[in-house]
């Protein structure tokens, strides 16, 4: 496939040069993840959460991999017409749970939980979800969160994506503040300083 002629040769390469990283195929196809992650990939990150690939499930579980269970409705192209939730928050968490128990039960031992910023929810959304993030605690995963230059942040502050690496670090510190164990990032390095001053502060509780 086209997705697989793109990534894997990229894979490859970097597995070589940087034998000790640890590479993540972003995907929400089964075959592609199966290719990656024999190509030298150690984690499968799946945007869609399993629902764009009924395969991708029982392939992680046999892969033996870490999984990124993220929340989206939809596919990329239908997700912002899909942003109609009865009540938001324990929405996202049912449909997570009802997936981690699926994962579970294949034998899939690190899955990791990302409540999909930017993704089926709008910017008023984003906020909620990030004021309740905490609440993510209950799925006994680890919390990943992606918050890096997303529009929530350069709307509401009437900049440009790449003007917004100071809300980016004030919204990281906030999803720290409330059990992310896991950043996605576009500006490593002020991550990793928002990650070590927190564990500073966080260690004196």
């Amino acid at each position: 496939s086209q997705e697989c002629s793109r990534v894997l040769p990229v894979i490859e390469a970097l597995r070589v040069e940087y034998p000790e990283v640890l590479i993540s195929i972003d995907t929400f196809r089964a075959n592609v993840a199966r290719q990656a992650v024999a190509a030298g990939a150690n984690m499968v990150n799946d945007v869609s959460g399993g629902n764009l690939d009924e395969a991708m499930f029982r392939t992680v579980a046999d892969l033996g991999v870490p999984y990124v269970l993220m929340h989206m409705r939809g596919t990329p192209q239908t997700m912002n017409q899909l942003t109609q939730y009865e009540n938001l928050v324990p929405d996202i968490l049912q449909e997570l749970a009802r997936k981690l128990a699926v994962l579970r039960s294949l034998g899939v031992v690190d899955v990791i939980v990302d409540p999909g910023f930017g993704f089926a929810k709008t910017v008023a959304q984003n906020f909620e979800l990030l004021a309740h993030l905490s609440k993510f605690s209950a799925l006994n995963a680890p919390l990943l969160v992606g918050l890096s230059r997303k529009s929530l942040i350069w709307r509401s502050l009437s900049i440009t994506p790449e003007a917004s690496l100071n809300g980016t670090t004030v919204l990281n510190t906030l999803a720290l503040q409330s059990g992310a164990k896991i950043l996605r990032a576009h500006d490593v390095g002020a991550a990793v300083q928002a990650v070590k001053l927190w564990e500073l502060t966080s260690q004196r509780n």
